[in-house]
């Protein structure tokens, strides 16, 4: 088996986030990177297929020379190959042309991908993805499990979970429950070694267009002040949460 993992490469949720001329550029400096959370799970169930069946993992991100850090992470986790789309992620479409060529010149089996990226949270780019394909698809998966041609899936859906059935070749959405927390895997000195001497490929993008333009940002208004009320004045507490914050 053949597995593509689609790599976004993110802002740490730690990072303090600013914007530029005019509030219509991100501004990446100072900024720490790494793997999309979502796309962290996808690779992780990915070398699980690779230890227990023998399958092939490469990894593919879009973006410039910045990225290839994070990348090379995903091959010290244990990637077998890594392959860098040399163009600036403009949007989701944009993103899923990359990514699909890529596909149809590697023969892939299964193609994961987080189901959103942490920073524009758009979730687009799984079912363009397997739209353009022409491949099965499954989206919110928490459970994935493959016996030959044959796979067997479990998504989130509105009030409880969802199980499924469908074959090869197949593009997944994932997300957290695909793998536990306690599995992602944390390279060691060996993995990081093993990766500096692994294929990364960059490649030219395919002729695609973006479908949408980002107009401006802006930040989540700032938090209002707080008033502390002593643990035994109750009558005030209640007053001020029918007063002045109007919840009851």
């Amino acid at each position: 088996m053949k597995i593509l993992v689609c790599i976004s490469n993110v802002p740490d949720t730690t990072s303090k986030i600013n914007f530029t001329e005019g509030n219509t550029k991100f501004d990446s400096n100072g900024v720490q990177f790494v793997i999309n959370p979502n796309d962290e799970f996808g690779l992780t169930r990915a070398m699980w297929f690779k230890e227990k069946q023998g399958a092939t993992v490469h990894v593919a991100t879009v973006g410039g020379p910045a990225t290839e850090p994070t990348i090379r992470k995903a091959l010290a986790i244990g990637a077998d190959e890594a392959i860098r789309v040399n163009a600036d992620p403009l949007d989701g479409y944009f993103v899923a042309e990359q990514l699909a060529a890529i596909v149809k010149d590697g023969g892939y089996d299964l193609v994961i991908a987080g189901r959103e990226s942490i920073d524009y949270n758009g979730g687009m780019v799984p079912g363009i993805l397997a739209t353009l394909l022409g491949m099965n698809f499954v989206n919110s998966c928490i459970s994935l499990e493959i016996e030959g041609e044959n796979a067997t899936a479990v998504r989130e859906i509105d009030g409880g979970k969802e199980k499924l059935t469908t074959t090869l070749p197949l593009v997944i959405g994932g997300q957290k429950g695909l793998v536990s927390e306690s599995d992602l895997k944390i390279p060691n000195m060996r993995g990081i070694m093993m990766a500096r001497q692994k294929k990364l490929n960059v490649v030219e993008p395919v002729d695609a267009h973006s479908t949408t333009e980002d107009v401006a940002f802006d930040k989540p208004a700032p938090k209002g002040s707080i008033k502390m009320v002593d643990a035994d004045n109750l009558d005030e507490l209640i007053s001020l949460l029918h007063n002045e914050a109007k919840v009851i």
